[in-house]
């Protein structure tokens, strides 16, 4: 089934016409392009978070390389005179996905460029050709030198499967597919911001004996299961829409992008909070799975019906036992989802004001317009942690650690990166 679809989505990207949607600026624009891409590719959201982090990187400093308004990422400004900044947002991106994503994308990234490109040349706002030539040069510069930089961060090569073990509270491979731990290396690449995910520890799980673990084993049993009867209606949707595929890099992207409208922010402060909001959600992605690989485990479903070989006395076994969505490949605690979504959430907290509403969608067309509202960002990392549970695919332990962990994060980030070089040092939007 995944395959067909995966192929489809290749096909729809292909085929759009050249002409690229307007929306707020050629940041925004290429964003969404970013995310179209690597649907298509049939990227994972824990890959994806990679991915998105090295195309709003090459972008941030393309832009930043000619405005020098803030600290760059890695590319010091060096852009020459008058090098037009939309032409530098375009090429750096374009560059940064043909360099990393599959080659059969690239004649609809060609297209698009070609598109972005004619609009700025073009116009009541058209750019003069020597500005435009000096902007691509600029942005193809900084896209080779990200790449470059990333290539070496230990994400490749792949490492040899690793499937865990099988004593009591280990990890190991789950129904549906057997596989084995998901992008293991992950936890062991360079971090973009913080200097090591060991840098932020975690209190780790609770003792299986101990009655937090009692209850969180018993909750999700109870609330989680596939035919649960304690659940309601909308804690059953809600679960079905976070369990439905869209990744950390999409659902956060999106809402940036949209509340950018909103606020009609200008394209240097697009690229800085793209930028900031992605390198959070990647080092929060490689510090959560180092803790997945050192904590290692084991799933609700493994629990559950394996009770019976746990210490604790009260626990009882289901060996028919499932949960309501499929378990992902790789170790309960902490959590992915929670992890990057409550750095994403917090950039946004940072930039827009806790106190912001704002809906979610998913990039899944099978949950086409589908929507989540909430009245301000906490209330999504709420929901995040609730939701993990009533799946039946985390214990409740393992979201609530995520989420201040993701958090933490978060605010490191925005206190050590990408600092304006003068006015307003915390960065917040007005």
């Amino acid at each position: 089934m995944r395959t067909p679809t995966r192929i489809l989505l290749l096909v729809v990207f292909l085929m759009q016409l050249p002409g690229v949607a307007r929306a707020a600026d050629e940041v925004t624009d290429w964003n969404k392009i970013m995310l179209e891409a690597e649907r298509a590719a049939g990227f994972g959201g824990v890959v994806a978070t990679r991915y998105s982090a090295i195309v709003s990187s090459a972008v941030y400093d393309a832009v930043n390389g000619i405005e020098r308004r803030y600290d760059p990422i890695h590319v010091e400004p060096n852009a020459a005179p008058g090098a037009s900044v939309r032409a530098a947002a375009v090429q750096a991106a374009y560059a940064a996905l043909v360099q990393t994503f599959p080659v059969a994308l690239k004649p609809g990234l060609d297209a698009k460029r070609a598109a972005s490109l004619a609009a700025i040349a073009s116009g009541k706002a058209a750019e003069h050709s020597q500005s435009i030539a000096r902007g691509i040069e600029w942005g193809q510069t900084v896209a080779n030198a990200i790449v470059a930089w990333r290539n070496t961060d230990g994400f490749f090569p792949t490492p040899p499967p690793n499937n865990g073990g099988m004593a009591p509270g280990q990890w190991r491979p789950t129904l549906p597919a057997f596989a084995s731990f998901g992008t293991v290396q992950l936890g062991f690449t360079t971090p973009w911001v913080i200097p090591s995910p060991l840098s932020f520890p975690v209190p780790g799980f609770p003792a299986m004996t101990s009655a937090q673990y009692t209850a969180d084993f018993d909750e999700v049993k109870r609330v989680g299961s596939v035919g649960s009867v304690a659940r309601t209606a909308d804690q059953t949707d809600a679960a079905l829409f976070w369990g439905s595929g869209a990744s950390p890099s999409y659902s956060w992207n999106s809402v940036a992008v949209r509340l950018g409208e909103e606020r009609h922010t200008t394209l240097s402060e697009n690229s800085r909070l793209l930028a900031l909001m992605n390198l959070a959600i990647a080092d929060a992605g490689i510090t959560v799975w180092r803790w997945k690989f050192e904590y290692m485990f084991w799933r609700p479903i493994t629990a559950i019906q394996l009770a019976g070989t746990d210490p604790n006395p009260f626990t009882t076994a289901d060996p028919a036992w499932l949960p309501l969505i499929p378990t992902p490949p790789y170790p309960d605690y902490p959590s992915g989802i929670n992890g990057g979504g409550a750095a994403g959430l917090t950039v946004l907290s940072h930039f827009f004001g806790e106190n912001t509403s704002f809906f979610v969608d998913t990039d899944n067309p099978a949950f086409a317009g589908v929507i989540r509202n909430f009245p301000n960002f906490d209330a999504a990392k709420t929901e995040l942690v609730d939701t993990r549970v009533y799946s039946g695919i985390h214990f409740r332990f393992a979201d609530q650690d995520a989420r201040v962990l993701g958090t933490e994060i978060a605010n490191y980030v925005i206190a050590n990166a990408l600092h304006p070089l003068h006015g307003n040092k915390k960065g917040q939007l007005k």
